[in-house]
């Protein structure tokens, strides 16, 4: 009998033995954010017992008579200081991925109901009052829109006649001198040439479209394109002017121009591929990529065409009847009324002005880099994280920025300007050129565009010491960034077009010029 119990008791111990090994169920119903442990099975621990080692101490759990694992809520789940996720003591930075979606659909289903709502009361294609379609102003558009670039083609007729000099002078003048009186001469009169070229793009382009052209949709495409053309004149003269100095007297240039140099660069098909380029500054080379990708470039496309159709949604169905409704606050200077119109466009305007950004930067600018194999694709980089408005200018618009550093700020330093009244010129510059793309394509020279640019510069001024902090100074750049921008610029800006708009044309003013034939 005794040998009979003793066996039996060996074979019970055995048994709980190998059902722990097997479960180990210390480890599995430990909570996740405990502390590492580990399971052994010691010699001197009672039979059936499993042991658990957290921090350097050691937890026995025995067995219970019925023969289950009997759990011990002694665990330490605080087992060492942690921080808040979101403090300033926080180890790792955590994502705001989650908090980005929400504000996405925050902002799509808030303009979606009111989109919704205009649609229910107004109906769809919401039309500007005094900007109805003219065939007039389809024909004239299309017609000028065609003839801008025959100013880029004169330039390039102005650079041929000055490199057959160049050549011609550097055959007979074997000492690279680019001093000779008569060919400074012949340099003042291309210079004069491609002066009178680049003014007459831009001055007879912005006439048409401000007195033949009354749609402002259609001047404003044509405006653009005359602009664009315009800067791209002048970056083809100047640097084709310095390419030619540079051959004349043999200084060295870019590594990357060595397989176009001066004058091999001057031909028709190296100047058709800088008109189409997605970039204002001219190069002789640019960096290519390997391949075109169809699948790439059917994407920026689809993008391009799907985003144009969303703002174009947004504009007829939610700005324009919010602009609409301020025009009685505006006439009658309602100030209260006329804030909450303010604070009612901002919303709209800045999802335009994102979908726009996209449509622009990144789909067309990268599906035409795609079809011309144009390698540098940096058309911006993470403007909406400028903490001054100064890194703002200089961060989400990279073809304008770069033509603006290269033809107009770093030459005035070296001619010994001060970098303050380099960035006044800069930026009167591209004030100007605000005026004109939005003064001009609206009828109203009002001077609201130039004025919000040249409020720039003290925001600058006023900004630029947060670019050396942190922390708190930072978020506060960050903050007069987008408010000055999407709370108080575009939509005061907006509005104060509109306004013009509806005096002169629509139903604020007197009368309305002669519709003509709509298509």
């Amino acid at each position: 009998m005794e040998s009979s119990s003793s066996s039996s008791t060996t074979a019970i111990a055995v048994s709980g033995v190998d059902s722990a090994i097997m479960r180990s169920t210390l480890i599995m119903t430990a909570p996740a954010s405990a502390s590492t442990m580990t399971t052994t099975k010691l010699s001197d621990t009672p039979t059936g017992a499993e042991t658990a080692t957290q921090n350097g101490t050691t937890y026995t759990t025995p067995k219970d008579q019925g023969g289950t694992d009997k759990y011990k809520h002694i665990f330490a789940i605080h087992a060492k200081a942690r921080p808040s996720t979101l403090s300033h003591d926080s180890i790792a930075t955590p994502s705001f991925i989650g908090f980005r979606n929400l504000m996405v659909l925050v902002l799509i289903v808030g303009n979606l109901r009111l989109v919704i709502e205009n649609f229910m009361k107004y109906g769809v294609l919401i039309q500007l009052s005094g900007a109805e379609f003219r065939k007039d102003d389809v024909q004239m558009g299309l017609l000028l829109y065609c003839l801008i670039p025959v100013h880029l083609f004169i330039g390039y007729i102005i650079e041929l006649v000055a490199s057959m000099h160049a050549r011609s002078a550097q055959a007979h003048n074997k000492k690279h001198d680019n001093k000779d009186p008569k060919l400074r001469a012949a340099w003042k009169w291309i210079a004069f040439a491609h002066a009178v070229n680049a003014t007459l793009s831009l001055s007879v382009a912005s006439g048409i479209v401000y007195f033949k052209i009354h749609h402002p949709l259609i001047g404003s495409l044509c405006q653009f394109h005359a602009a664009i053309t315009w800067l791209k004149q002048l970056s083809y003269a100047f640097t084709c002017r310095d390419l030619r100095d540079a051959f004349l007297e043999g200084t060295p240039t870019p590594e990357i121009y060595r397989s176009c140099a001066y004058p091999k660069n001057i031909t028709l098909s190296n100047l058709c591929y800088f008109w189409w380029a997605p970039t204002l500054v001219y190069q002789p080379v640019y960096p290519r990529s390997p391949e075109f990708r169809w699948n790439f470039f059917l994407k920026r496309v689809g993008e391009t065409i799907g985003l144009s159709i969303a703002i174009w949604f947004l504009t007829v169905q939610y700005a324009a009847p919010v602009l609409t409704n301020s025009l009685a606050a505006l006439g009658s200077m309602n100030l209260p009324i006329i804030l909450e119109r303010l604070m009612k466009l901002s919303t709209v305007s800045l999802v335009i002005w994102l979908c726009g950004f996209f449509a622009l930067f990144q789909s067309f600018l990268n599906a035409l880099a795609e079809l011309l194999r144009f390698g540098d694709r940096e058309f911006y980089t993470d403007w909406w994280n400028s903490i001054s408005v100064g890194r703002y200018w200089r961060t989400w618009n990279k073809p304008v920025n770069s033509f603006m550093r290269r033809h107009i700020y770093t030459p005035l330093l070296a001619r010994g300007w001060s970098q303050a009244s380099a960035s006044l010129v800069v930026f009167t510059f591209s004030a100007v050129m605000h005026e004109l793309l939005v003064g001009v394509p609206t009828h109203n020279i009002i001077g609201v565009a130039f004025a919000g640019m040249m409020f720039q510069v003290p925001l600058v001024a006023m900004t630029a010491p947060l670019e050396k902090m942190r922390g708190q100074a930072s978020a506060l750049g960050n903050s007069i960034f987008w408010i000055s921008f999407c709370l108080v610029g575009q939509p005061l800006c907006i509005m104060s077009y509109f306004l013009s708009w509806h005096i002169k044309f629509g139903s604020m003013g007197k009368g309305l010029p002669p519709q003509g034939q709509t298509v």
